[in-house]
């Protein structure tokens, strides 16, 4: 199965790549998914052929995407596959009239986000961290002409294996690769997704040139991390842990989040969206049983994180490459 999808995505992104720099992220993501596979990816995959046959009918242009309709297959066969995928952690989903409440509520970010960018019909798409490929299939379903998505977590890859068995026609692809592995300064997209990682990045300028050199001249970044209230001058890195997690290092406020962007070379910078992160769009739940949102903040006052940081607090910016 595996074998097949990669044959079937080196075909999908020989467009984009150059031969040599193709042939080097197919290397990579071979060696992950079956010379070196993940201990869990066998049962991952036999969930996911408990899944009916595809293709199916498919809305990926709403807030929950839905792949089949309900009474067209056996749903108690279809959940037992789809809980073989726990935890689902961004989303929502329905299959076959199953709903995946993931732990996300990706859709919000997406209403969010999606009035401020450049149309995406026609244009090439770079999601960095893609998580289970939610966002991807939106994109796709507003008309992009070719969405790579990489996220190195292959439990995610497999969950978006799922929603592309029934839509192995849409020109949307996973590889399970981290920013740093892609080829440099490619320039090949014309709009490049990073929501949700800049945080987690030990050197957040290096990042930032990194989705700069993955821009052709004149794409758009769309830009989505922690930020904090302040001026310029404010960031804040956390001692050890914040919410919980301790792959957290820079959280900045806008206005000095502008200047890493512009002292990084790009130009039109705006912040078209900041709001704190609610527990009804991070929580946990039948799909995705840990601890969540609820659990990371202080019991006593959810303005501050369990170690007496400020809340998350998200902002989105879009800049552009000159």
């Amino acid at each position: 199965m595996l074998t097949d999808y990669l044959q079937a995505c080196e075909r999908g992104l020989a467009p984009l790549f150059a031969p040599q720099p193709l042939s080097a992220v197919m290397t990579l993501s071979r060696e992950r998914l079956v010379d070196r596979p993940h201990g869990d990816l066998p049962r991952w995959l036999a969930a996911l052929e408990a899944l009916p046959a595809g293709p199916a009918e498919c809305a990926l242009d709403q807030d929950t995407l839905t792949i089949g309709g309900a009474g067209e297959q056996d749903q108690e066969t279809v959940k037992q596959a789809l809980q073989g995928l726990i935890p689902w952690r961004k989303g929502p989903f329905a299959f076959f009239g199953v709903p995946v409440e993931t732990e996300w509520r990706s859709d919000w970010k997406w209403q969010r986000v999606a009035p401020h960018l450049s149309p995406l019909a026609g244009r090439r798409i770079l999601d960095v961290g893609c998580g289970s490929g939610y966002h991807c299939w939106r994109m796709a379903a507003a008309g992009a002409s070719a969405v790579v998505g990489i996220d190195p977590t292959i439990l995610f890859l497999v969950q978006y294996l799922a929603v592309r068995r029934f839509a192995p026609e849409l020109p949307v692809w996973f590889l399970p690769l981290r920013m740093e592995e892609l080829p440099a300064e490619g320039g090949q997209f014309d709009t490049v997704f990073s929501m949700g990682v800049l945080y987690h990045r030990r050197s957040p300028l290096d990042h930032l040139l990194e989705l700069k050199g993955a821009l052709c001249a004149g794409g758009e970044l769309v830009l989505e991390t922690l930020v904090v209230e302040g001026d310029e001058r404010t960031v804040l890195m956390p001692e050890d842990r914040y919410a919980v997690m301790r792959n957290v290092f820079f959280l900045p406020s806008v206005a000095m989040l502008t200047r890493w962007l512009e002292r990084c070379g790009f130009v039109d910078v705006r912040c078209v969206d900041e709001s704190n992160t609610t527990v009804q769009e991070q929580r946990s739940t039948d799909w995705m049983r840990f601890q969540s949102l609820p659990d990371f903040l202080d019991p006593d006052d959810h303005r501050l994180t369990r170690e007496g940081y400020p809340a998350p607090r998200r902002a989105v910016l879009v800049a552009r490459k000159p």
